[in-house]
């Protein structure tokens, strides 16, 4: 992989352990309710909660998993690539479901580092 994917999928990565803190630390915060459009009192349903925090648990796992892929698989390319389209699919289809904003906010990065993993420079 090139500097720049490596940069790109990174930073990726770490999108992902923002959510993750933002769905399972701050969950009923102030950011929290502002991105998800959630009333702060919803987010202490606990209901809510709880499937917020699961959903945290499997983003941080995604940013775990890239991570992995580009620092420390011997088929860095392949599984590094597999996890920015897992991405973008999830990405499209909660734009698709939910916000069509989440393509670009959830989703861009990731287009970019996918598009990084092509170039060879």
């Amino acid at each position: 992989m090139t500097i720049l994917s490596t940069i790109l999928a990174t930073l990726v990565a770490l999108e992902f352990f923002y959510i993750m803190y933002i769905e399972t630390i701050a969950t009923t915060s102030d950011a929290t309710s502002r991105i998800f459009n959630i009333a702060k009192n919803d987010l202490k349903n606990e209901t809510i909660n709880v499937l917020l925090k699961n959903q945290g648990v499997y983003n941080g796992l995604i940013g775990l998993g890239l991570l992995y892929s580009v620092y420390l698989s011997s088929a860095s390319l392949e599984i590094t690539r597999l996890i920015l389209i897992y991405i973008i699919l999830v990405a499209l289809y909660g734009s698709v479901t939910s916000n069509k904003k989440i393509i670009l906010t959830q989703g861009g990065l990731a287009i970019l580092a996918l598009i990084a993993t092509f170039l060879n420079f």
